[in-house]
């Protein structure tokens, strides 16, 4: 089994399309009390429908939304990338948030709820590193999955060993990433100004 972190369809697109490199996380309704914990350092991202909705969207990125299926629940999720956590910040001063616009695709409004909920708890503000699957793979989704829950265990065996072993991921060939080198090194620097 592997962690997968359960995301917005809408952002695991954003984030395979390089448009966005951070998650703004509090923590799903069922973890309201000790909020978002970062359990895992590397994750498949698990694209999920659940609360996705375009009014909480850029307006440069709702026209995405029009490609994801909408309709009857299909039994199958397909999963495109995997991601490593390259930097965790904590955000109390909502100051900061304006600053942080141009590497998400969440609307101010959005962001602004995010930061309000559960008001005792800072807002984790992720930096991924995301690589793309060359072919995705589809899984049938299992019951324990739903809910308002951020981290759940897949079945990837093809990736389980290597992956549990630290294997260095820039080695498979079967996952690329979405940002070059040297570009992700320079948007690193730029959200390392922001948040220090």
């Amino acid at each position: 089994m592997i962690a997968a972190l359960k995301e917005w369809s809408v952002v695991c697109r954003a984030l395979e399309d390089g448009r966005q490199v951070v998650l703004l996380r509090k923590g799903g309704v069922l973890e309201y009390r000790q909020g978002f914990e970062i359990k895992h350092e590397s994750f498949w991202l698990y694209p999920t429908l659940e609360h996705q909705s375009t009014e909480f969207i850029q307006p440069d990125y709702v026209e995405k939304m029009d490609d994801l299926f909408y309709g009857n629940p299909s039994k199958h999720v397909t999963i495109k990338s995997y991601a490593k956590v390259e930097r965790i910040y904590e955000i109390r001063n909502k100051s900061f948030l304006p600053m942080l616009r141009r590497y998400h695709i969440w609307n101010d409004n959005y962001v602004q709820m995010r930061m309000n909920y559960n008001p005792t708890k800072p807002l984790n503000i992720l930096l991924l590193r995301v690589y793309k699957l060359d072919q995705p793979m589809s899984l049938e989704i299992m019951p324990e999955w739903s809910g308002c829950k951020s981290w759940i265990n897949i079945e990837m065996p093809e990736y389980v060993r290597f992956l549990e072993n630290n294997g260095d991921i820039n080695k498979l060939e079967s996952l690329k990433p979405v940002i070059i080198d040297s570009q992700f090194k320079s948007i690193t620097n730029e959200i390392n100004e922001v948040c220090r």
